[in-house]
């Protein structure tokens, strides 16, 4: 799991098994498989609550990595409601959005996972996976 921080381009999506999570299916973390797209290889991912992931902000942010429209193009994350814009100008379900990078084991393709976490309403915390994108 790492941060990216050169300029990227979106090639395709994977193949999430599971890509959304409630209460005590996140706890102690939200574990799922996806697909790479080159290789066909079955990775896994895991997510930890409160320690998984960087701010999606520093993906678009001055469009120094990738562009908000890039990311709107391939439905990565959508804008977000004006009631909710201190989470960001996009987000995955209007809830705080966070990404992270990682490889296929198998392969070494190069892939960025982006997921929302957060109390949707009383006693519902959800997490959901937008996707994984291989990315060059």
């Amino acid at each position: 799991m790492y941060s990216i921080s050169k300029k990227i381009n979106i090639l395709k999506q994977a193949q999430v098994a599971k890509n959304f999570f409630s209460n005590e299916e996140i706890i102690p973390s939200a574990v799922t498989p996806f697909t790479c797209c080159d290789c066909g290889h079955e990775n896994s991912i895991e997510i930890i609550p409160y320690k998984s992931g960087f701010p999606i902000f520093q993906l678009y942010n001055e469009d120094k990595i990738v562009s908000k429209s890039e990311l709107l193009q391939n439905k990565v994350v959508t804008e977000t409601s004006n009631s909710m814009l201190h989470f960001g100008a996009l987000t995955v379900n209007n809830l705080p959005t966070l990404y992270f990078g990682t490889d296929c084991q198998s392969c070494h393709s190069k892939y960025f996972c982006v997921f929302s976490y957060g109390e949707k309403q009383p006693g519902l915390t959800v997490l959901q996976i937008s996707g994984i994108w291989k990315y060059e």
